[in-house]
């Protein structure tokens, strides 16, 4: 069962293949993000018409305001949650393990730490 080991200009060709290859699928994946991006942006937003006085100016203004009112609170509110979860992690991460703490406690070294501790 002898091996055949590949020679230099055929590696070389298979190599530039994968590449070739990897690099169309990063394009399509990019195509594929700026399409989903765009139909995003038409689902979500409406265009943006420029009004003709200066009452319906201020309404778009006022609308633009409780927008971004609105994003801003859901904001504050998704931030408040995560620095939550972070604090109760970090609080059972520092609490460490209670079996280590009776371990200690147990036996004569630890006796003779509680008495070590007393004095």
């Amino acid at each position: 069962m002898s091996e055949k080991k590949m020679n230099s200009s055929r590696k070389h060709h298979l190599k530039s293949l994968m590449l070739s290859i990897a690099k169309g699928l990063l394009d399509e994946e990019e195509r594929e993000h700026e399409m989903k991006k765009k139909r995003y942006m038409a689902e979500t937003f409406t265009p943006v018409c420029m009004p003709r006085t200066m009452q319906e100016l201020q309404e778009q203004c006022k609308e633009i305001h409780r927008n971004i009112d609105k994003i801003d609170e859901e904001r504050y509110n998704l931030q408040m949650k995560v620095t939550k979860s972070e604090k109760e992690e970090k609080e059972l991460r520092d609490l460490g393990d209670w079996r280590k703490n009776i371990e200690d406690k147990s036996g004569m070294d630890g006796r003779k730490k509680m008495f070590e501790a007393e004095t």
